[in-house]
């Protein structure tokens, strides 16, 4: 399964790590860590040498409850980190944004691939994609950041994902994205109660017959908190476990926090996984 994004096509046949640069205050795991350009720089590279296959930059929370940020300030976070890491590494750089003007100025800057948590569902966000050659990654939301979490309701969350996530990527390659630069993501947490989100990891598999390769984010999320415990800064080990079964149920892409740890545990499964001669 290849996936065409920009400049790059990804080989899916293996499991790939999208590592996390939150260049925000207030991300749920690591608000204000890498908020200073440098900071953020500096913690991409670290991920490039700790194996990570794509970077996803965010200049603004989708965590619950987020305030809302204002398109200049977004663009004043994230561009100039896109534009300096495009010129050091070589591999895909993601924008996770939903704005169309973010999304148009990250391409113009270096990045590959739009990670949208509303699936191009803002005014002109389909046109921005469709008139390049970047790849997206199209995820489902049930409300905003700041509603999803107010008593989310399915009549079936699998069935319900799965026609939304059927309708946006119908009107994606209406609009003129082809189908190999698409990408799919259930958005767990996103608008989903504990039971929605282990619903969605057992049948994660229905998701796959759309056809798409699927991106999974399931890293340090308040799920793992609710099933160990464990603050968010003590979720490394369930974070593991629960990519480890995202992919073995399917999932292609997993984005992450601990870009290490996760590609080692990815090395260990592959190696288990290969046909002995």
């Amino acid at each position: 399964m290849l996936f065409d994004c920009g400049k790059f096509q990804l080989n899916l046949n293996r499991p790939h790590v999208m590592g996390i640069v939150n260049v925000t205050p207030d991300s749920f795991s690591d608000g204000g860590k890498y908020s200073a350009m440098d900071a953020a720089i500096t913690h991409a590279l670290q991920l490039v040498e700790e194996g990570a296959d794509i970077l996803d930059i965010g200049g603004e929370s989708t965590r619950p409850n987020a305030t809302p940020v204002d398109l200049q300030e977004e663009l004043d976070r994230v561009i100039p980190v896109i534009a300096a890491l495009a010129k050091q590494i070589n591999i895909p750089i993601s924008i996770d944004t939903y704005k169309p003007q973010v999304m148009q100025a990250a391409v113009a800057a270096g990045a590959s691939i739009v990670n949208d948590v509303r699936a191009l569902q803002e005014d002109g966000a389909l046109e921005v994609v469709a008139n390049s050659n970047v790849g997206v990654c199209l995820m489902h939301m049930q409300g905003t950041p700041q509603t999803m979490q107010d008593n989310p309701h399915y009549d079936n969350v699998v069935s319900n994902v799965k026609e939304f996530l059927a309708d946006r990527l119908r009107a994606s390659i209406y609009a003129g994205i082809r189908a190999g630069r698409i990408l799919l993501d259930p958005g767990f947490g996103f608008g989903k109660t504990r039971a929605h989100n282990i619903t969605l990891i057992q049948q994660l598999e229905s998701l796959t017959e759309l056809g798409q390769p699927l991106l999974v984010g399931l890293s340090r999320k308040s799920l793992l908190g609710q099933v160990t415990g464990n603050d968010v800064d003590a979720r490394l080990y369930a974070s593991i476990a629960a990519s480890v079964i995202a992919t073995q149920k399917g999932a292609k892409i997993l984005r992450v926090h601990d870009v290490r740890a996760t590609v080692e545990a990815l090395k260990v499964v592959s190696a288990i996984d290969e046909k002995n001669e």
